[in-house]
């Protein structure tokens, strides 16, 4: 029996980062689909039902932040993880980003191996 790879939507409005990204976790072996903002990721979060969700919080038409607790508001989509994912590592920044209902945070630029950890935390 083949188990299907956990399917992760990214979600990143800069190109280079969303290609060098991408391809990095699905050589990992993770099934990845792509949003370019956070209005998108949205309705791709209820089309696809990810097992997981990494956001950008800087998007263009709707932040990361609003996109968040829209997907954390909604029934089909409540459950499934996000991990923020941001250049702003400010103080206040992660409390800012579990408000939205974020279940993790990482800055950019993104430590695979850190990122991973993350990941495979809350996938269990």
């Amino acid at each position: 029996m083949l188990l299907a790879m956990p399917k992760i939507l990214l979600v990143e409005d800069n190109e280079i980062n969303r290609d060098m990204l991408s391809r990095r976790l699905a050589r990992r072996g993770f099934d990845v689909i792509v949003a370019i903002d956070g209005a998108q990721s949205i309705t791709i979060a209820q089309t696809e039902l990810p097992d997981l969700i990494l956001m950008d919080m800087s998007l263009p038409v709707l932040d990361g932040w609003e996109a968040t607790r829209q997907i954390k508001s909604a029934l089909a989509t409540q459950d499934i993880p996000v991990i923020a994912l941001t250049a702003h590592a400010m103080s206040g920044d992660r409390e800012k980003c579990i408000d939205a209902g974020c279940d993790d945070y990482d800055t950019k630029p993104v430590e695979m191996p850190r990122l991973l950890e993350k990941i495979q935390g809350l996938l269990g």
